[in-house]
């Protein structure tokens, strides 16, 4: 019977390492995304979104666009602006890629405070 016990509790134990590893690799994959569409939004993206708009965050304070501090958007309302373009905003859809777009997103979202999920504005 101990024996029984002690191979359950190395597969609990194996299961909350593993856990803790992949939670681990995800935030050092977000990370590197919110890295990336930092560095999209300040300069790589062109033309960049520095140019029009202000985000504390970035550093940034164009007057073209809203100010992205105030209008917290989430990451839908970021990516489907990327992809479709608003207003005077062009689309980013043939010069960025789909990852480009949703780690910009993210960003934008995480910087702003405009939630980072696929609900709506915190």
């Amino acid at each position: 019977m101990n024996v029984l016990l002690a191979g359950i509790a190395c597969r609990a134990a194996a299961a909350v390492a593993f856990a803790g590893a992949a939670t681990g690799a995800a935030a050092a994959g977000d990370a590197a995304q919110l890295a990336l569409g930092k560095r999209l939004f300040t300069g790589e993206a062109v033309p960049a979104c520095a140019v029009c708009h202000t985000l504390k965050d970035a550093g940034t304070d164009g007057a073209v666009g809203p100010v992205l501090d105030e209008l917290k958007p989430d990451v839908n309302r970021v990516a489907a602006a990327l992809r479709n373009g608003v207003g005077n905003m062009p689309s980013y859809k043939a010069s960025l890629s789909e990852a480009q777009i949703m780690a910009l997103a993210h960003y934008v979202a995480s910087a702003t405070g405009g939630g980072g999920g696929a609900g709506g504005s915190k």
